[in-house]
Parts: structure tokens; C-alpha cells; sequence
């Protein structure tokens, strides 16, 4: 993919196939890293499906014979020194306490690092594209975190749907705020 943030898409929907009601989207950079951690609470995987799950030619799509989010997040963050660890239990083994945690890490400085991209596009299409899933994301960098629950919204909200176009233009214009101060 061109952009990280085209990645986070990519398994936030992931998450979201998997029944997850919360995804946790977290983005920690310093001088030499990043590091992107989704974690969710979704059905998770079984031991058999995690150790496939980086094979370009396994999905558990019908519409097609590849699956190609998970082994190219690997790629792009192997070409760069770093790295792709993935977690995941299984709602049959764990029922009160499932889900699947993948975290890539990324040397900036080499020059195949993936460019971060635009992260407020994609975390706007997820919740507008999904809003009855919570996600909490969170980019820390320097002295800045930029963040939002989509849980603290639906208290505030009250009964105003997140995907309405007044609550999706808040969301982006608040995220771009929190990058820009």
C-alpha cells in the first residue's frame, strides 16, 4: 500500500468483520520508529489461522483467492528492519476475553519506509463507514498525542447517529485541529 494509514483501514476493517465492538488504533512515533498497534476485541483467530494469516494465499474472503492487508503490512515493515507481530485468541478458547492484537513497527529513517499518510481520512471512513463500532485512536509524537473515543462522543451525542455528516465534518475537523496545534 502507498500510505500507513491506507494499512490501518485496511485492518480496522478486518476488526470489524471479526465482530470487534471496540478497535484501538494507536500510533507511537519517536525519532527513529513507528509503531502501529491495532488491537480488538473481535472473535480473534485460531492457532491454525495465525500461522497462515501472512500468506498472501490465504483469506477467508470467497470473492477472491488472496488475501493481501496482513502479508503486505510485513513486507512494508520487514523492507524497513522492523517488523510484524500478531496476536489473537480465539473466542471458542477465551469467551470473556477475545480478540486479536497486530503491531508493525517501521525504521523512518530507511528509505522504503512507508509514508505515514493522511490518518484523518481513514479514521473519518471507519467511523462513518461503521457507526455502531467504538474506536479509540490515538497518535503520539514529540511532546503531542492526538486522540478520540468514539465512546466519549456516543455519550455526548446522545442519540445523533456518528456517521451524520455534521458528527463524520466534527470528527475530521477536531483530529486536524489536535495535528495542527
Amino acid at each position: 500500500m502507498k500510505e500507513i494509514s491506507l494499512n490501518i483501514l485496511d485492518i480496522a476493517e478486518n476488526s470489524v468483520k471479526a465482530n470487534a465492538a471496540l478497535t484501538e488504533i494507536d500510533i507511537t512515533e519517536d525519532n527513529e520508529r513507528i509503531i502501529l498497534t491495532i488491537t480488538d476485541n473481535g472473535n480473534g483467530m485460531t492457532e491454525e489461522t495465525l500461522k497462515t494469516v501472512t500468506n498472501p494465499f490465504y483469506t477467508t474472503r470467497t470473492t477472491r483467492k488472496v488475501g493481501m492487508g496482513l502479508p503486505l503490512l510485513k513486507l512494508e515493515a520487514e523492507q524497513t528492519g522492523g517488523s510484524l507481530e500478531i496476536s489473537s485468541k480465539h473466542i471458542s478458547q477465551f469467551p470473556d476475553n477475545h480478540g486479536t492484537v497486530v503491531r508493525a513497527t517501521f525504521y523512518k529513517n530507511h528509505i522504503d519506509c512507508t509514508p505515514l499518510g493522511d490518518v484523518v481520512a481513514s479514521i473519518t471512513t471507519l467511523i462513518q463507514g461503521h457507526p455502531d463500532r467504538d474506536f479509540l485512536f490515538t497518535h503520539s509524537f514529540g511532546e503531542k498525542t492526538v486522540s478520540l473515543d468514539t465512546r466519549q462522543l456516543r455519550e455526548v451525542l446522545e442519540d445523533v447517529p456518528l456517521d451524520s455528516y455534521e458528527v463524520i465534518k466534527w470528527v475530521g475537523e477536531y483530529l486536524k485541529e489536535q495535528y495542527t496545534a
